[in-house]
């Protein structure tokens, strides 16, 4: 079995190894190991929302299996079995994807849609005029 060997705080050149290795080897193993190399970094929803996710520990030292989303004063839960759901529509190459919801009706899918477009896993896909669809907007 592969050891998790990702701290809290990593140097942006180990979590971009994790990030490259993800994308081609994308297992579940990976993918764990790129959300954990992640927490507590800037994302942003399919409408521009920022958002932070962190792992909490368990009683042996271990991350559960929850994402912790702190998007405002109250934090939200989503659980890796919603992350996994998602993950078997675009383990199998990159998809260009309009909108969150085409990764599936899944809870929590606008965030997952954040994770894997910064992940590499997916594309956002072109609008009508020709522009991408950002997935962080500049403040005015």
């Amino acid at each position: 079995m592969e050891q998790n060997i990702i701290e809290e705080k990593l140097p942006d050149p180990d979590r971009e190894a994790l990030i490259v290795r993800l994308q081609t080897e994308p297992t579940e193993q990976h993918l764990w190991d790129a959300v954990v190399a992640c927490q507590k970094l800037p994302f942003w929803t399919y409408s521009g929302l920022p958002f932070t996710y962190e792992l909490h520990r368990g009683r042996d030292g271990s991350y559960t299996k929850e994402l912790w989303i702190d998007r405002r004063e109250n934090s939200k839960s989503l659980a890796w079995s919603s992350v996994l759901l998602a993950f078997a529509g675009v383990r199998n190459g990159k998809i260009t994807v309009k909108r969150p919801k085409e990764l599936g009706d899944i809870r929590g899918i606008s965030y997952i849609y954040a994770l894997f477009l910064r992940f590499g896993l997916i594309e956002a896909a072109v609008r009508v005029d020709g522009t991408e669809k950002r997935q962080r907007r500049t403040k005015k």
